[in-house]
């Protein structure tokens, strides 16, 4: 009884160590492949078979067709991929989760060759784990050290899987565990098991890893092998489900359809195997199964399922309208999906381009705006108001969301994303704000029908190209980050600081000379205001970029030892705020 005790506690550890190492090298792989995840699945066309290969590479690289469902599900949710697109990428992730069973099919390798006893988990496993934490420990590079992690993960992964293949021999005598597998043989109660252990640890690449470790005791068969198989195909639906409650119908269609092809794919290869075995003698059932044999029966149902169903990709796109029929109300669509914090890059990545389209809205805004003070149209003040209200919503959805992402574990690169993003969406919103002040300028102006002087003109003609010029500029380099224009931003910046002092002397002149009025003047007061308010925001941003790149969060001293001449650039500053000044020159009074 004692021995069984130990064997027992043995094989937990193996479990959790399986477990541990596969989570571990999952996410590590995640970070690794950054948001390219998203523009990988996000940005394809609409064919079916390209999101197949799509979804078969990213999961391959992932080892997760569970946490690719979920991103997939949130993308659908967010408006980013349709539902048709979606059907391709679920598809190619079922075949895609099978690398998994391959990787952990070494354990069944057998032979005194050289390179076999190098392939054998107890060889491998040590080897990968000394490179990894040579690479984790003594090395500086993010992604040394992310490989070093990737290593250690499937060091532990291998570790896990031969401590619980050694320690499930004691099986292979137990009368009980034989009547078990035999009981496994029908296939209703296999592919119940199979659904059920899987939905549990909603893996089922870890839940096929421990079927290869049971196969191990030479009392598996094929028999009890492949009903296992089909039910962990089934089972690992139950994440992708779980992760569509509360989204939007096309998100939850998705999750169904994911369900559908493996249902269906299941109910086919019973129908068709088990149906040939009424009239064929399938000996080969009786045989035990062994690691390598799981992994060809794995790949050999995903890759069957999906020949079959994906020519009939629309049928199950039909099935799942079915189930959750059209609504006439517009579907909601979410933003920033919490979904994807399943996989924080891909969530930076969406937070990203999210700050970017809030961006544009506050650079339309104020061009709209500028051109409401030449020519008043009552629509075009709703739209710069629509807009405005527009990045106050994203500038709450983002808080919270960053806030959320803030707290995972991000890669250097996506971490600085995160930072920048946080310390710029205020200014941005804030631009959005002084649109709508000039908006207002240009109400009262049409208002009270005052009239500028050909010379007020031109002045605000120069000044507003310069603001729109900074405002562009700026967007352009947030939407990309590209620190060369970003560099470029804080030159034009002391232009418009420059032309607003300019544009106040000569009013100050008009006014004296009886050429202007004191009402004209409030009006001009408001629209300077918001030029060089909404320029210093644009600065904000060029500067936190500059700063956050280089790891460090010291604008307002970066500022004064750039015009203070200290800095490498500050000459290039010189020369480029001199270039727009002349750039931006007022006509002779």
């Amino acid at each position: 009884m004692t021995a069984y005790i130990f064997k027992v506690i043995s094989l937990l550890g193996g479990l959790a160590l399986f477990l541990f190492g596969m989570d571990i090298m999952g996410k590590a792989l995640e970070r690794q492949a950054g948001g390219k995840l998203q523009t990988i699945l996000a940005k394809m066309s609409g064919k079916v078979w390209k999101g197949f290969l799509l979804g078969m590479a990213v999961t391959a690289v992932i080892q997760s067709s569970s946490a690719t469902t979920v991103m997939v599900v949130g993308f659908v949710n967010s408006g980013i991929m349709t539902l048709q697109q979606a059907v391709g990428v679920i598809m190619g992730s079922n075949v895609g989760t099978t690398v998994t069973a391959w990787i952990l099919s070494l354990s069944g390798l057998e032979g005194d060759s050289f390179f076999i006893q190098l392939f054998k988990p107890s060889t491998l496993a040590p080897l990968i784990g000394v490179i990894g934490i040579i690479l984790f420990m003594f090395t500086r590079s993010e992604k040394k050290k992310g490989i070093g992690t990737i290593m250690l993960g499937f060091m532990a992964l291998m570790t896990g899987m031969d401590l619980m293949s050694k320690s499930m021999a004691f099986l292979k005598t137990e009368e009980w565990f034989g009547n078990l597998m035999l009981s496994f043989t029908n296939p209703l109660v296999g592919i119940l098991f199979g659904a059920v252990l899987t939905a549990i640890i909603q893996s089922s690449s870890a839940s096929v890893g421990i079927l290869q470790g049971l196969s191990a005791t030479g009392v598996v068969t094929y028999g009890a092998a492949i009903p296992i198989i089909l039910g962990q195909n089934i089972g690992t639906c139950v994440t992708a489900m779980m992760g569509a409650i509360g989204a939007n119908r096309n998100a939850r269609r998705t999750a169904i359809v994911h369900l559908l092809f493996n249902v269906v794919g299941v109910a086919l290869f019973v129908i068709v195997f088990y149906g040939l075995g009424m009239f064929i003698d399938w000996a080969f059932l009786t045989q035990p199964v062994q690691a390598w044999d799981i992994s060809v029966i794995h790949t050999g149902f995903n890759l069957a399922a999906t020949a079959v169903l994906l020519p009939m990709n629309k049928l199950l796109v039909k099935m799942a309208y079915a189930i959750i029929p059209r609504e006439n109300t517009p579907q909601k669509q979410e933003l920033l999906d919490e979904r994807l914090l399943g996989t924080p890059a891909v969530a930076v990545q969406r937070a990203q381009e999210i700050a970017a389209v809030m961006a544009a809205d506050a650079a339309k805004a104020l061009r709209i705006a500028i051109g409401l003070t030449r020519k008043f149209e009552p629509a075009a003040l709703e739209e710069v108001i629509e807009l405005e209200e527009r990045t106050d919503r994203y500038e709450d959805a983002l808080g919270t969301y960053l806030v959320k992402l803030s707290d995972m574990h991000l890669s250097v690169a996506d971490n600085r994303i995160l930072n920048t993003l946080l310390y710029t969406i205020s200014d941005i919103e804030r631009m959005g704000d002084h649109a709508l002040a000039v908006a207002k300028a240009a109400l009262e102006i049409e208002e009270k029908k005052i009239n500028f002087s050909a010379q007020a003109k031109g002045e605000l003609a120069v000044l507003e190209r310069a603001v729109l010029d900074i405002v562009d500029r700026t967007v352009s380099a947030y939407t990309s980050f590209d620190m060369e224009q970003a560099i470029q931003i804080e030159p034009r910046e002391q232009v418009v600081d420059a032309l607003v002092r300019e544009v106040k002397s000569r009013h100050v002149r008009r006014l004296r000379d009886g050429l202007c009025t004191v009402e004209y003047g409030f009006v001009l007061e408001d629209l300077l205001t918001a030029c060089e308010r909404t320029a210093d925001h644009c600065s904000n941003v060029a500067v936190e970029m500059l700063q956050v790149s280089e790891g460090k969060l010291e604008a307002h001293e970066y500022l004064n030892a750039l015009k203070a001449g200290e800095l490498h650039e500050s000459a290039a500053f010189a020369e480029q705020f001199a270039k727009y000044r002349a750039q931006y020159a007022f006509p002779e009074e």
